[in-house]
């Protein structure tokens, strides 16, 4: 197997034998935020896998104690949703497959606590698969197993209604230790080689990373990828069209490098907020605090100008130089589409000025890459944060009646299907214009399929039913658009294409299906004055008739459930939407 070469994919030295400093109070600096009482240190997760809670019990809500990746460990604990391998393992590939066939399985969280060349180094432990399934996010969301899939995009997207401002403290356990000059050495981290196609080792898969606009002095908090390409060096990829890509931009030209932070390990709550599509003028700070229902505590960082969670299990600051003779080769890597990595290109670096992390720190990292029967950690991220962001961003813009909105989880972004109750010619279009639009299609939203309210849009089977007989090409219900800017990592597009030194962005033409019904149609008086015929269903009075006498047919099946008897009828639908 062919390997980058780079002091990284050596054999770590045994880390220094250090004291550590303790842990000290944390004390509110600013006004922003009320006052709160300094909590005690949340207690490590204890060994083995507590018993599952009956599936009607939701998670208990967060109290005002510490928050971290600690705590979040212990609420997975709890439900039985991580598990501890005390079984050696590799960094090289061996996770990176254990990870991928436990996806598939829609497994646990996975805590490796023996890992090759890790004995005795900073940190010797590292956590994947935190948020790998549905049973996960409902975690995080304190919901009831029983809770449906648009009851859980509604809570997010109601919850990124009520932000909540994050607050600045002293101190906190990341500041236990605090590395600085030749005490840095990334190679201490057991950040493995993913695929076998990588080109390298990628520190930056499931992190915050954290930048500034230096006009603004708004704060940005993303998921951007990063390989180690030194002992203190990480070659970043940055597209000029997401948050740090415009901070990044304003450097360029300019005297001074971009300061940068990057954390590793803290509740999940901050990469999912990180890696979720947010217009430019939130605060992901706000959102992370939106979820939790309390503050974010932060720390200043030692050397750059930036703040970070006070309880982080690792920290990396730096400064990232807008020359591109200072840029490195980074890459290949196995990205979301689910296809094998197969170029490098020269990127800008990180140089790494300063290191803090807790005492016996977990670093935090995720699989990339989904296709069909193998998600990956973006697939809930996709399904339910993503989902519940892109229906704000619709009521936002003036967007009337949307009804639902759902992202594919195997499909990471690039399709979208909404549902409206639709009031008036060019309502598709006008979903479709909103979303292309924003700064989130970048990797987004490149296919926008818009459906009524008699389609299920989580029910693969109802979308095939409604491309198929509610969309005509001919007649206006298929558009194409472009070519835009997007994603330089869709394999679709041409390599030539995805060259974001050349063009600063990929290309795509983009899709609407419109698969709502025809308003060039006009009523129709033989159709009790509907555009299209009615859906073909049964009078509700029969079919109660008929659930009645189920048992005495004989016919040796159970009944429909309640849903499917709606589906049935369309007694309640017709209520509200008397075109079904």
């Amino acid at each position: 197997m062919s390997r980058q070469t780079s002091k990284t994919d050596k054999k770590p030295a045994s880390k220094s034998k250090k004291k550590s400093t303790p842990e000290a109070e944390v004390v509110e600096l600013t006004p922003r935020i009320r006052p709160e009482p300094s909590p005690e240190a949340a207690p490590e997760p204890t060994p083995g896998p507590a018993p599952q809670p009956a599936a009607t019990e939701p998670t208990p809500a967060y109290s005002m104690a510490r928050v971290d990746m600690r705590s979040w460990m212990r609420d997975l604990e709890t439900a039985g949703l991580l598990r501890r391998i005390k079984a050696e393992v590799d960094w090289d590939e061996e996770i990176g497959a254990l990870a991928r066939i436990n996806l598939a399985l829609g497994g646990p969280a996975l805590l490796f606590e023996t890992i090759k060349d890790y004995r005795d180094t900073l940190c010797t432990r590292l956590m994947t698969c935190g948020i790998a399934s549905r049973a996960h996010v409902l975690t995080l969301a304190g919901l009831p197993s029983d809770t449906s899939d648009k009851d859980l995009v509604r809570h997010f997207k109601d919850a990124y209604r009520k932000p909540i401002e994050p607050r600045l403290v002293e101190t906190g356990a990341t500041k236990q230790n605090i590395l600085r000059g030749d005490a840095i050495d990334l190679g201490q981290l057991p950040v493995p080689k993913w695929h076998a196609s990588d080109g390298g080792r990628f520190i930056d898969t499931y992190c915050g990373v954290i930048t500034k606009d230096p006009e603004t002095g708004r704060t940005n908090v993303g998921l951007y990828r990063g390989m180690i390409v030194g002992k203190n060096r990480i070659a970043k990829l940055i597209i000029a069209t997401q948050g740090w890509g415009g901070h990044f931009g304003k450097y360029q030209g300019k005297a001074g490098h971009m300061p940068v932070a990057v954390v590793h390990g803290w509740h999940d709550a901050l990469p999912l907020c990180a890696g979720s599509p947010f217009l430019k003028g939130v605060e992901e700070w706000d959102m992370i605090g939106a979820l939790l229902g309390r503050p974010v505590d932060l720390v200043k960082c030692e050397t750059v100008d930036l703040e970070v969670p006070a309880d982080a299990e690792i920290v990396v600051e730096g400064y990232i130089n807008p020359d591109p003779a200072s840029f490195a080769m980074e890459g290949p890597f196995a990205e979301y589409s689910g296809h094998a990595a197969h170029k490098a290109s020269p990127k800008p670096v990180m140089e790494v000025t300063c290191l803090t992390h807790r005492d016996d720190p977990i670093y935090r990292c995720a699989l990339e890459g989904a296709r069909p029967g193998f998600p990956s950690e973006d697939s809930p991220l996709c399904a339910y944060s993503w989902s519940a962001i892109a229906w704000n961003m619709l009521e936002d813009f003036g967007i009337d009646n949307v009804m639902d909105v759902w992202m594919p989880p195997v499909a990471t972004g690039t399709n979208i299907v909404v549902q409206v109750r639709k009031r008036y010619r060019g309502h598709a279009q006008q979903v479709a214009n909103a979303l292309w639009g924003t700064s989130a299609g970048q990797w987004f939203f490149k296919n926008v399929m818009v459906v009524e309210e008699d389609v299920d849009i989580r029910d693969r089977e109802a979308l095939d039913w409604a491309m198929a007989f509610k969309v005509d090409a001919g007649g206006g219900q298929l558009l194409t658009f472009g070519p835009t800017f997007g994603s330089v990592l869709d394999p679709s597009m041409p390599p030539e294409l995805a060259d974001p030194a050349t063009y600063g962005s990929g290309s795509w033409t983009r899709v609407l299906i419109d698969a709502t019904r025809n308003w060039e149609f006009e009523r129709n008086p033989e159709i009790d004055g509907r555009r299209v015929p009615a859906l073909n269903t049964i009078d509700p009075e029969l079919e109660r008739k008929v659930r009645e006498r189920w048992s005495e047919y004989g016919i040796g099946v159970p009944y429909l459930d309640d849903e499917a008897r709606e589906m049935l009828t369309l007694e309640q639908m017709r209520k509200v939407f008397p075109e079904a």
